[in-house]
């Protein structure tokens, strides 16, 4: 019997990389739970009934702080921004027919399935475009009940410009990713609990922007299995030929995938313990706590209008209001996703997040520029533990505009605040003797730096200080 029979994702190794008696301890403890290779599809979301079993969200993007309103379901339906084309793939996609006035948010999508798999699923997404372009954050991830306390995997999600994709979890302490030798992908963050979660860089082309396109898109696989979590990437000419051959009622055999993308062995992760049933999630939204930033956009998009910005600043925005035409290239076109299982067992129901509360669609207008007529909603700002739409490098902006939120209570103002901070504003350091820049610090060196006055919660004097050294570099500018 061949070494690759033992090997969580079947890869065939040359030559033996471990002892033997360490070779015998990791099949003893990671390796038996994946003797099954064939899996049993339990539900195909394709075709003409493709939007079966999905929940959409119906409401501004209070998760991430996106300049988008997610569509509920009559109207994204209604507006075009939902529905499956000619070719029978579903689209998804940000408005781009109207021009949208000052102080509005664009129009979006982001849907959640209904079921919950458990340990020991499978998920295959097969797409054909996937959105890109300034200010674009589109994902296809899945998330448990309550984050991070359930965990979250991101299978696709990058942003603007960027050459590559990126996967990640996201956890509770405890859970870290030691790179495995066969992983394809470049690991970046190693600490699933960190704001970054435990990332790893997609290092095969064209799984981003135009090359995905122009190769014909591509396909997803994601086991969510005991032994760990293991994400494939395929360009079209190279997905194997066990995906291709499949039909939308056949069971699938994963023996011959070769090593995946990304892998988060259990060795330095419990599956079970970090990750509940999770929910698959479709979102696109637009600028926000990631795309936004001057740190990720003016390094990829320069300057697209006359603040060079993407990130809102006293409700202004350089990319959504304006032509919808830019935003063309915004829309998932998916041929399938299906989801299987070791055993044939039916996915949970679970009741899907919603928007609360959910204001009136965005109006939009026929010609160029214009004032809107009804300004943003303040957001709810929520604990960072249940914002479960804060992802990748942007956690730790999420959780610093949490307590800004709670403390001004106007989330343009807040996102302004971190714009001109990671822009590069400084911080004194306690005692005042030096000046510290704190652009793309984590948290907790930016806690460090502030100065915290006797008798004052450490919470409280942060948010003062922040705000207080935040207006003296805007005023500067």
């Amino acid at each position: 019997m061949s070494l690759s029979t033992f090997l969580p994702y079947n890869s065939s190794w040359s030559r033996p990389l471990l002892s033997l008696p360490i070779f015998t301890a990791w099949i003893l403890l990671v390796l038996l739970p994946l003797s099954v290779t064939a899996y049993d599809l339990v539900r195909d979301y394709s075709g003409a009934t493709f939007f079966n079993g999905w929940d959409f969200y119906g409401g501004y993007d209070n998760l991430t702080s996106g300049d988008v309103v997610w569509l509920n379901r009559a109207d994204a339906f209604n507006q075009g921004l939902a529905y499956v084309n000619n070719a029978g793939n579903a689209i998804l996609k940000v408005d781009n027919f109207h021009n949208v006035a000052f102080n509005q948010k664009r129009n979006s999508i982001r849907i959640t399935s209904q079921a919950a798999y458990a340990v020991g699923s499978l998920w295959i997404a097969d797409m054909l475009h996937i959105p890109f372009g300034c200010s674009v954050w589109p994902a296809f991830w899945t998330k448990g009940p309550k984050w991070p306390d359930n965990g979250e995997i991101d299978i696709m999600e990058a942003i603007n410009l960027m050459d590559h994709n990126q996967m990640a979890l996201h956890t509770l302490p405890g859970c870290t990713h030691d790179t495995p030798p066969n992983q394809l992908g470049a690991s970046t963050e190693t600490d699933c609990s960190q704001p970054s979660g435990c990332v790893v860089h997609e290092t095969q082309p064209n799984s981003f922007r135009e090359g995905f396109r122009e190769a014909g898109g591509g396909v997803w696989a994601t086991q969510f299995d005991v032994a760990g979590i293991f994400i494939w990437f395929w360009s079209r000419p190279n997905v194997p030929p066990s995906i291709t051959q499949t039909t939308n009622t056949s069971t699938i055999e994963i023996s011959q995938w070769g090593p995946p993308s990304a892998s988060f062995p259990a060795s330095s992760c419990d599956i079970t313990k970090f990750f509940s049933p999770q929910n698959l999630v479709f979102d696109i939204t637009l600028c926000g706590i990631w795309a936004g930033l001057p740190v990720e956009y003016t390094p990829q998009c320069g300057k697209s209008g006359p603040t060079g910005l993407c990130t809102p600043y006293e409700q202004y925005n350089d990319n959504v209001p304006g032509a919808g035409s830019r935003y063309n290239d915004a829309f998932f076109e998916v041929k399938y996703v299906r989801a299987y299982t070791t055993g044939g067992v039916a996915p949970t129901p679970t009741a899907a997040a919603i928007a609360v509360p959910t204001p009136a669609v965005t109006s939009t207008s026929t010609t160029q520029g214009g004032v809107g007529t009804a300004l943003i909603p303040s957001p709810l700002f929520y604990p960072a533990s249940v914002s479960n739409g804060a992802r990748g490098t942007g956690r730790e902006r999420a959780w610093m505009l949490t307590i800004l939120g709670r403390a001004i209570k106007n989330e343009h103002l807040a996102l302004g605040i971190l714009t001109t901070v990671f822009g590069g504003a400084t911080l004194a350091t306690r005692g005042g003797k030096k000046e510290v820049p704190i652009a793309g610090q984590p948290i907790e060196k930016v806690k460090e730096s502030v100065p915290i006055n006797a008798g004052s919660s450490e919470e409280e004097q942060f948010i003062k200080n922040f705000i207080a050294e935040a207006e003296k570099a805007e005023a500067k500018h």
